[in-house]
């Protein structure tokens, strides 16, 4: 019976986000978290606009958002998860971004787009999280990679 319950699905808005995150413009890549299952999965949200400082040089007269910040997006989306799902005296005080492997991207991400980053827990083990990530627009893969965290929890 256990099997038909259902698992209640977080959001977390912009204000949540700012709670739990240090990163503030033009730096945070993240505007909203649905389908938040705990520390297991989620989907961020980015919309994409053309006043963002980067598309100023990056590629200027057909602007690209960096890959780096389609990455960055991802890994932001999983540390806030991260934090949101812990407790007690377990909550973080920070999440380090600590590896990035099997790296792909696909397609450009433009102003006007909203990105999707689907995060998927691989494993953790003590301070150190696995996540898989991947980018969507418009239902179409744009990048994905492997991304790892140490989360730092003071000890009282």
């Amino acid at each position: 019976m256990a099997d038909d319950a259902k698992t209640e699905l977080r959001t977390a808005d912009i204000l949540d986000i700012l709670k739990v995150l240090p990163h503030r413009y033009p730096f945070l890549m993240v505007d909203r978290i649905v389908d938040i299952n705990g520390n297991e999965s989620g989907v961020g949200i980015k919309n994409v606009t053309f006043n963002e400082p980067h598309f100023m040089g990056h590629f200027p007269g057909q602007p690209v958002m960096p890959g780096v910040l389609i990455v960055e997006g991802m890994a932001q989306t999983a540390g806030a998860m991260c934090v949101l799902a812990a407790s007690g005296s377990a909550v973080p005080r920070v999440v380090y971004f600590m590896t990035i492997d099997k790296c792909k991207f696909r397609k450009p991400v433009v102003p006007g787009d909203t990105v999707e980053y689907h995060l998927t827990k691989l494993k953790n083990r003590g301070s150190m999280w696995w996540y898989q990530g991947v980018a969507m627009v418009d239902g179409q893969k744009v990048a994905e990679a492997e991304l790892s965290a140490m989360l730092v929890i003071d000890k009282d």
